[in-house]
């Protein structure tokens, strides 16, 4: 009789908990907070530590009657019983405010805590680090031990916006929700209005005038910025100076975490959108989570097309022994085309503490790039003469990239203590064929002399493993050890070959005119160590990273092999921090990280689809190393504006980089100006930070960026080293919110005349055409460019938004680069897809899905199974 009266009244105290707020979330109407996490745990018998089943659990917190314009005290906001063993979770729990944990057993006395999630954010709203803060969501209570009532219970009476910039010492973390003018686009247009980061018109991001790792979802990836639509990005971590527990290869700037989205809340939810632009480019996509018990399965597609215009011109002086040469080019390129991007994945929660996940993306698309290159040369000294050549390229490029991951992740009772392990694996096909027309005109200039036709035809795959495991040991509430290892394996072929093409049938010869295939497998092993500890005010972190790196290439055309071998490299990183009064914060840090160069700056490929600037990778190319240093300090005030000031110091030795100079061209034997990566002796780029974000009004938010910076790099030849001089550039954000349902966004950016990044400016990925140039020996011009955007939400709870926004509103952005040396000055003047007008709609649906409280009550009552799991 006694376990029938517990099952009636376990089952009545989770009814009336769920009827009382619907959607689980304690608000009227099932309206679902903000932010929420999970709460979970296990409920045993005090004396023996046996589990107890079927003990209802509820979670209680004040709440505002709108009625009766007063507070109801210990509002039931979600509830359930526990399984036959004991565990129970609470989903979609409110994040902030009090709470308090009531359980309630038949024959056991009540049992009562206040409850809270261990979010340690920075005072007064800093930046968070979004893996911490995921973890501190996913809260164990532990077991919670109850004892024996011995009078049996007679009855008992039941009452029933995040900014868009988060600043913090360690990292930013900007939402790309927020974001409106990146809204049917792609990660470049996210990037652009991202504060400390620069973005090339060919979508080339430095940060600090370096180019920073990419990461998505904390882990390094193979997918270009232009492969991942903006609309599949929740936010973008910008990491200055990572510790030890970070990858120390790629990247001297420091990372860029792009945070792609993921629901878990129970129920269903998702999206659709579309876009078109000005130039009746299409896209469209959609994403999806399901979650029910113990899966959690998400899905999302985009697929865009895309039509690209840039027009540019390369000035250019050479001068010779006897001669002078002086050439104007005059370039055109259009690209069409079109990508698709899907990702699909599966949570299965194992029991409260222990998930394990699968995901798998893919990424393809086709483009069909052309090129038109009009070089008028003249030549004074010993001899005079003039000259006309116009280069056309027609492409056709494909790639197709695919990756998935499983993992493992395992909380202990303990808070914060856990066990990660993960498996990558990713590959990349990319087959492209090209061909090259070029017309050579008579002396009159206008008169064609004769025409070549050539086909470039290239194909390449690659291949990358990683496997990745850490572990979290808090010591006390102060501090804390972490541990991890990683694995990779990385393997890439790749064949590149011209060939000359009969003017009347149109077939090739297959003998090639020039053939490249090289192979190469790159191996890196690594394992760190970090310590935190935490006395009062005053925190430090010590940290460790040892890394095991192998390059091998093999050119087998011409039987070259390459070895660049590294057996072990260390890499500490010392982070101090110190909390002063009136919520302000100053911390200072060193790190030593590796930059290994990548397949385009070692693969010996000739890139001749520029007349005037060809290029060539550098098998031999050593890694480089950086030293850096870092202060910061942070106000935080009264209303949440914040304040960041940085000061940063980077060293780099054997710097990668770009550089031009006169060797023999291999189709004709005369001197032509070759840019090549090489190893300069070193560099340093110091500079000043402020980004300041503002709460202006009620309905203004503004957030600005400066960042004052100066630049140098030393090669061999002292005489080849450019003068030093200061740069600088700012980033403004303007958000209004007109009213409830209407927001505008106007963005701009400043950026001064600026020493290049190192390895080059102006190439691109399709072709490197126009004029690249070295960073050795050149620097940008000043640009300046506005973006705009206007977004209107409609239909019930806001479910519908309509966007329009505008790129380059005045077209200014341009990108004008000079370089020289005692052998040339070049000018480089271009300028792409200006004025690019975009409408988006969105449309987001889901549920919470009360009733699988009840279908799991029942299922509990027939085959004592089943358990709803989240994060």
């Amino acid at each position: 009789m006694r376990p029938v009266l517990f099952l009636l009244y376990s089952l009545l105290i989770s009814y009336v908990s769920i009827a009382q707020y619907p959607g689980g979330s304690g608000r009227p109407g099932g309206a679902t907070p903000k932010m929420t996490g999970t709460m979970y745990g296990k409920i045993v018998e005090g004396t023996t530590s046996k589990p107890i089943g079927y003990a209802s659990v509820q979670l209680l917190q004040d709440k505002f009657d709108s009625v009766t314009k007063k507070m109801v005290k210990d509002v039931v906001i979600n509830g359930m019983l526990t399984e036959s063993n004991g565990d129970f979770r609470l989903e979609n729990v409110p994040v902030f405010g009090k709470l308090k944990l009531r359980i309630s057993v038949v024959g056991f006395k009540p049992y009562e805590q206040p409850v809270s999630f261990d979010i340690k954010r920075p005072e007064g709203g800093g930046a968070p680090d979004m893996s911490a803060m995921m973890n501190a969501l996913d809260k164990d209570l532990g077991n919670i031990a109850i004892t024996i009532e011995e009078k049996m219970l007679e009855n008992v009476t039941i009452t029933s916006e995040k900014p868009g910039l988060q600043l913090g010492i360690d990292r930013k973390v900007f939402s790309v929700d927020k974001n409106i003018v990146s809204a049917g686009g792609t990660a470049v247009d996210v990037m652009r209005n991202v504060p400390s980061l620069n973005v090339d018109i060919d979508g080339n991001v430095s940060l600090r005038n370096n180019s920073p790792q990419i990461f998505v979802d904390g882990r390094p990836t193979t997918m270009e910025l232009d492969q991942i639509p903006a609309d599949a990005i929740e936010s973008v971590e910008i990491i200055t100076n990572p510790s030890a527990k970070f990858d120390a290869s790629g990247g001297t700037a420091g990372i860029l975490n792009i945070i792609l989205k993921k629901n878990r809340k129970v129920g269903y939810n998702g999206s659709l959108r579309t876009n078109i632009d000005s130039r009746a480019q299409v896209g469209f996509g959609g994403d999806i989570n399901v979650r029910q018990n113990k899966v959690n399965a998400f899905a999302s597609i985009n697929y865009n097309q895309r039509l690209s215009k840039s027009f540019g011109t390369t000035d250019r002086t050479t001068f010779g022994s006897s001669s002078t040469i002086v050439s104007k080019q005059i370039d055109t390129s259009n690209f069409s085309g079109n990508f698709t991007f899907g990702r699909a994945g599966i949570d299965y929660f194992i029991s409260n503490r222990s998930t394990l996940s699968a995901n798998y993306s893919i990424a393809g698309g086709k483009f069909d790039p052309f090129s038109s290159n009009t070089l008028l040369t003249n030549t004074t000294g010993a001899s005079t003469s003039a000259s006309k050549t116009i280069r056309l390229s027609n492409s056709n490029r494909e790639f197709n990239r695919s990756g998935g991951s499983v993992s493992f992740k395992h909380n202990f009772p303990q808070p914060g203590r856990e066990f990660t392990a993960d498996i990558n694996y990713r590959e990349r096909k990319g087959p492209s064929d090209n061909l090259i027309s070029t017309i050579f005109f008579k002396d009159d200039l206008t008169t064609i002399d004769s025409i070549g036709n050539q086909r470039q035809i290239g194909d390449g795959k690659s291949k990358d493993f990683t496997f990745q495991a850490d572990y979290v040991n808090p010591i006390n509430e102060n501090s804390k050890m972490e541990f991890g290892i990683r694995a990779s394996f990385e393997q890439d072929i790749n064949y590149n070959g011209f060939y000359n093409v009969d003017k009347i049938s149109g077939q090739i010869n297959p003998n090639a005119t020039s053939f490249i295939d090289y192979k190469s497998n790159d191996r890196v092993l690594a394992a760190y160590g970090t310590y935190s500890n935490k006395i009062n005010n005053f925190g430090y972190q010590l940290g460790l990273r040892a890394e095991s790196s192998n390059y091998k290439g093999d050119l087998l055309t011409t039987n070259e092999k390459f070895n660049i071998d590294y057996p072990i490299s260390l890499f500490p990183s010392v982070f101090v921090s110190q909390k002063l009064k009136a919520n302000q914060e100053l911390q200072i840090n060193y790190t030593r990280r590796i930059n290994r160069p990548n397949f385009w700056q070692l693969t010996p490929f000739l890139d001749s689809s520029d007349i005037l600037n060809p290029r060539i990778g550098n098998p031999r190319l050593q890694p480089e190393f950086t030293n850096s240093m870092e202060l910061s300090y942070q106000k935080i005030f009264k209303n949440k504006d914040n304040f960041l000031a940085s000061i940063y110091y980077k060293n780099t030795n054997n710097l990668i980089t770009t550089f031009q100079e006169t060797l023999p061209s291999i189709a004709n034997g005369k001197d032509q100006l070759l840019t090549k990566y090489i190893n300069a002796n070193s560099s340093y780029i110091t500079g000043l930070e402020l980004t300041m974000r503002n709460n202006i009004t009620k309905w203004w938010e503004l957030t600005t960026n400066f960042n004052l910076f100066t630049s140098k790099i030393t090669l061999d030849d002292p005489s080849l080293n450019q003068d030093q001089f200061a740069s600088w550039f700012t980033k403004i954000n303007n958000t209004f919110k007109v009213s409830k349902n209407l927001s505008i966004q106007l963005s701009g950016s400043y950026q001064s005349k600026t020493v290049l990044p190192p390895g080059g400016g102006g190439g691109g990925r399709y072709g490197g055409m126009f004029g690249q140039t070295s960073s050795a020996q050149g620097y940008v011009n000043p640009v300046y460019y506005i973006d705009a955007a206007v977004r209107y939400t409609f239909l019930k709870e806001n479910r519908g938004s309509l966007s329009l926004n505008m790129s380059d509103v005045f077209r200014t952005r341009i990108s004008d680069i000079h370089s020289e040396s005692a052998i040339f000055i070049q000018d480089v003047s271009r300028r792409r897809d200006p004025q690019i007008l975009r409408l988006n709609f969105s449309w987001r649906f889901g549920k919470f899905d009360a009733s699988l409280f009840k279908r799991k009550n029942n299922k509990q009552q027939g085959d004592q199974g089943g358990m709803e799991m989240g994060m």
